[in-house]
């Protein structure tokens, strides 16, 4: 889209700070999967794996916190994502 030229694809990515790493970095998401060397189709069962693993992980984290907790922690994560500063700040969480 940035160029019309496929062969970019990897620049673009950068240049828009989609990689998985800067995702990550941000705080938009909460994890990476790995996958392996060639991607997913060349191995689907270390992926599965890999994928269990980590949504497992990702729950025993998650059943440790309240409802209320989960719903204040994404609504958090959020407001983060979307701030601006001097236009959409992020605000301090209630006590």
């Amino acid at each position: 889209i940035l160029w019309r030229d496929g062969e970019r694809t990897p620049a673009a990515a950068e240049a828009l700070r989609l990689t998985s790493e800067d995702l990550l970095e941000l705080g938009v998401i909460d994890g990476v999967v790995s996958e392996p060397t060639g991607g997913a189709h060349r191995g689907p069962e270390e992926v599965y794996a890999n994928v269990r693993r980590q949504i497992l992980a990702s729950l025993d984290e998650l059943s440790e916190l309240s409802p209320d907790q989960l719903v204040a922690s994404r609504r958090e994560k959020y407001r983060r994502i979307g701030a601006i500063e001097g236009r959409f700040p992020v605000l301090d969480a209630p006590a």
